[in-house]
């Protein structure tokens, strides 16, 4: 792909609907996605409905009672207050079935269209998304996220799709050398059928993430969450099948439903039709995905929990660090890429720990439309407890927080929101023995852990060993200043898939990958997620002229090492000496057609 040709928008002209416009153009009572599958939509008996959290919140009896009696068919949905804001079909197993059977119909189809015409894919969608993001932030706001962390979500959304990163990415599907009487290729070809299982945190961005696997040739199925349904299916519906279209994308290029966990990975784990499963969720869950798949011959690319490090030297800019730490209470933890542990130096710890309690004091609860919420509800606190009395007996210390909240932030013991909370932890060597430490605890809890003393040479290795003998390995984090410190950190940190330096945890960046890591994020075969390229194999190609196959076996070491190599004898020819010159002619014919063919296939010229 040329530089003019990445920087040139295709001219979509169709607009990004909101979801009163998708309620103005059907016929349904409240906006309603059916599921998508082989180009077409799929209606069905049962609906999974989003109700605000707004009204959770204010009467959480009322409107889950108004939406389970939607669910159950026993109210209808022209009854339903203006709380309901839209509907996705469940799929029963016919559906899923089809899905899969419809990707591996169009898959390769779509793997022949030139590399080119499948990155304006991601230029469309990069296109959609500037134009609609503030649709898309609507509609992630009423299913409760706070507005703040969803326009966060967006701004990764435009690095994925963004022309450094696709372009980076597209260089890596096809490289050309020439090498004497060969032309060499190695290439990255689509691995088929590509299922797509985002968490139930960030559906909607992880599943426009996962379907960047159709910019490598793949067709994909994607399962929108059961919890959080209706922000998948509108961002699918409206920034990626319309582009598919306008390419002409063979129908069942991209399918899409909303259905239960387990029998649909049970179905895609038993599916003929699929070569590779993207898995979101916790790791036990996950690690099982990864024995299944690979008993099935199939491909994992687990992104699984996070336990990440953030580190803090004596000569760090505090306040810079502190804004880096507060980002662990984003979203009340339930982020997986948050930090969830930080290791400071013990000369500034005590400093460090007094600016860090006064910026977590402003981190407040909130409906999810109000500027400024970052705290989402936690539904499972019981948990969140657990963890402060096993470290409280472990002899870390509380230094704020650990108090349920309304939703107004004041103090109850009913609050559907958790106090950001600060733990004290001296002791390095030791600290593994918390269960906040050694595990994702996914609460706004951050450990802070306080080294003994010791010579900084000693010192940076018991840190760097601390940071490589996590078993997690999504991202980690320094905050210094000394050029040795970080050198040695970026030379010795080999744990996770990606490393920070002076940086926001949890900001994105072109070309640098925003999932993916090592150990019980990603399993054995965890690294830094370009899903692109982790959809698809590399393979070399070798296109001849009038080469001789027994020169090519027995000659290399003699051209490699400049000493005579032992020859067998060659064998009688099998060819009468006056068909000598039409069968040079005809393969070398025969080669240049293919070569043309391969040629044909450079990013540059398609």
């Amino acid at each position: 792909m040329t530089s003019t040709e990445a920087q040139r928008e295709p001219q979509h002209h169709a607009e990004v609907r909101s979801l009163a416009e998708v309620l103005r153009r059907g016929t349904e009572p409240v906006p309603t996605y059916p599921s998508y599958v082989g180009g077409e939509d799929v209606q069905a008996d049962r609906y999974v409905y989003t109700v605000t959290t707004r009204s959770i919140l204010e009467d959480v009896f009322a409107s889950l009672t108004m939406k389970r009696r939607l669910e159950q068919g026993v109210l209808d949905p022209a009854e339903a207050d203006a709380s309901v804001v839209g509907r996705c079909a469940l799929a029963d197993p016919d559906v899923v079935q089809r899905a899969c059977a419809a990707a591996a119909t169009a898959a390769s189809g779509w793997a022949q269209v030139p590399l080119r015409t499948r990155m304006r894919l991601g230029e469309g969608i990069r296109g959609r998304l500037h134009r609609g993001h503030a649709d898309l932030v609507d509609v992630l706001v009423a299913e409760g996220n706070p507005r703040a962390l969803v326009e966060w979500q967006v701004a990764g959304l435009l690095e994925t799709f963004s022309e450094q990163t696709l372009d980076w990415c597209a260089r890596q599907m096809h490289h050309q050398f020439v090498h004497g009487p060969r032309t060499l290729l190695l290439r990255r070809m689509a691995d088929g059928v590509v299922c797509v299982n985002p968490p139930q945190n960030a559906p909607a961005a992880s599943a426009l993430f996962g379907i960047t696997a159709l910019l490598a040739g793949n067709a994909v199925v994607v399962r929108a969450p059961r919890s959080a349904p209706l922000g998948v299916m509108y961002a699918l519906r409206e920034f990626v099948v319309p582009v598919l279209d306008e390419l002409g994308a063979p129908r069942g290029t991209l399918n899409a439903f909303c259905g239960r966990p387990g029998p649909v990975m049970r179905a895609w784990l038993d599916s003929p039709h699929v070569d590779t499963i993207f898995y979101t969720g916790g790791v036990h869950k996950g690690l099982e995905v990864q024995r299944d798949c690979v008993e099935r011959g199939k491909k994992p690319i687990l992104e699984l929990a996070g336990n990440d490090c953030l580190v803090v030297w004596r000569d760090a800019d505090l306040d810079l660090a502190v804004e880096a730490l507060t980002e662990s209470f984003y979203g009340s933890g339930q982020i997986c890429m948050v930090p969830n542990q930080v290791v400071v130096h013990p000369e500034v710890a005590d400093d460090l720990l007094h600016r860090l309690s006064v910026a977590v004091a402003d981190i407040r609860p909130g409906f999810p439309e109000e500027p400024g919420v970052l705290l989402t509800p936690v539904l499972r606190s019981e948990r969140f407890f657990g963890y402060l009395r096993d470290a409280l007996e472990h002899g870390a210390q509380i230094l704020h927080g650990a108090r349920r909240l309304e939703v107004d932030g004041t103090v109850s013991d009913t609050g559907l929101f958790l106090e950001p909370t600060v733990l004290r932890i001296d002791g390095l060597a030791t600290s593994r023995d918390i269960q906040a430490v050694r595990q994702e605890t996914f609460f706004p809890l951050l450990p802070v852990i306080i080294p003994e003393p010791a010579p900084d040479d000693l010192l940076l290795t018991e840190v760097i060993d601390f940071v490589n003998s996590n078993p997690y390995g999504l991202r980690n984090s320094l905050w210094a200043t000394d050029r040795s410190v970080i050198d040695r950190f970026l030379r010795q940190v080999r744990n996770g898939g990606l490393l920070k330096i002076n940086d926001s945890h949890i900001g994105f960046l072109p070309y640098l990958p925003i999932n993916g890591g090592t150990g019980l994020t990603g399993g054995v075969f965890g690294e830094a997620n370009h899903l692109m390229l982790r959809t698809s194999h590399l393979q070399g190609v070798s296109i001849a002229q009038q080469v001789r196959p027994r020169e090519a076996v027995f000659a290399g070491y003699t051209a490699a090492t400049g000493r005579p190599a032992t020859r067998p004898s060659a064998p009688a020819s099998t060819h009468h000496p006056s068909e000598t010159h039409q069968t040079t002619h005809q393969t070398t014919h025969q080669t240049r057609e293919q070569s043309h063919a391969i040629h044909g296939s450079r990013p540059a010229d398609m």
